[in-house]
């Protein structure tokens, strides 16, 4: 079995990938609708968006197939998204990349593969909408024509999903884009008994520099604070502009007493940025940490109050 490639563009791909804030978000019928038209349009068994991940290729979409990720290394589609156009393999078992693949040689037993690879609007390939058979088959240019076709689809709803999610002026999740993935977080935390803690975070003297110094530099402090928050923490912490100047991040797998000290040394990273910066004002904050508990909160909703009325409690004191 011959493994994928790493894209010589593998970081800032991946970047783009994580910048849509679609992974591990719940099944959308606009995603499912276009797999079950490609499984009809191709007479396959299986259709699947999916979206290559680094260490896995993970399903935002799948029509015939009941896992919902499955390892990179022997994805088909980790080979597909270093192609320009589709990635065909008619019979994999005469493929020697591919002939002792376990996919091929157990469950779902490919044999016929065809991923064309999804681009993001920077150009960066991030994954597939492929068609799998488990005999092997023809692929004619009228079936290449019409895949793309579908694909560029997907592309489209992948854009809408990270405008959706995305705040205007930040670039960072905004609040329905949390609160989608912060949902699905915390059923995960809650299922697998994994701790999880929410930081309600909120800018100290934030109107000051508004009136002070204009609207245009208020929103360069924002832009500024939210560099830093993605700067600062794990790729697996969720993060967003709930806002005005609210944000918040939900730290899986972090206890109060493990995100306190995460919260520490980002506030020291905000104070590195007041010095670099010297733009006359300096960006503070205060922040509600509140551990979740599956027994006091219900959803997400639960956590942001508790979040939030922690958060004005300890800004009550400062002043």
């Amino acid at each position: 079995m011959e493994k994928a490639a790493i894209p010589d563009n593998e970081a800032s791909r991946l970047h783009a990938l994580r910048s849509l804030s679609v992974l591990d978000t719940p099944e959308e019928e606009r995603f499912d609708r276009l797999t079950r038209m490609a499984r009809r349009m191709f007479r396959v068994p299986v259709a699947l968006v999916s979206l290559v991940d680094e260490n896995r290729q993970w399903f935002k979409s799948r029509d015939g197939l009941a896992v919902c990720e499955t390892p990179r290394d022997i994805s088909f589609c980790g080979h597909a998204i270093h192609a320009d156009d589709i990635f065909l393999i008619n019979d994999a078992r005469q493929d020697p990349r591919f002939a002792d693949n376990p996919l091929v040689t157990g469950e779902p037993h490919v044999r016929f593969y065809a991923g064309c690879p999804l681009r993001t609007a920077g150009g960066h390939k991030v994954g597939t909408l492929c068609i799998i058979d488990s005999e092997p088959r023809a692929f004619d240019e009228d079936d290449r024509i019409a895949l793309r076709d579908l694909a560029a689809v997907v592309e489209d709803e992948l854009t809408a999903f990270q405008t959706a999610t995305t705040d205007d002026l930040t670039h960072i999740s905004n609040r329905r884009g949390f609160l989608q993935l912060a949902q699905y977080s915390l059923n995960f935390c809650a299922r697998h008994r994994q701790p999880a803690t929410l930081a309600f975070i909120d800018l100290d003297q934030f109107k000051p520099i508004n009136d002070r110094f204009g609207h245009a530099e208020g929103d360069r402090a924002l832009v500024a604070f939210s560099d830093t928050m993605r700067n600062s923490f794990r790729s697996t912490d969720l993060f967003a502009r709930l806002g005005g100047d609210e944000f918040v991040v939900l730290l899986s797998g972090a206890r109060k007493a493990d995100a306190e000290q995460v919260i520490s040394k980002f506030a020291e990273a905000v104070h590195a940025h007041n010095v670099r910066a010297g733009r006359g004002y300096e960006l503070k904050f205060s922040a509600g940490l509140v551990e979740f508990e599956p027994s006091a909160h219900r959803n997400i909703e639960a956590l942001l109050a508790e979040g939030d009325a922690q958060m004005y409690a300890i800004k009550a004191t400062r002043h």
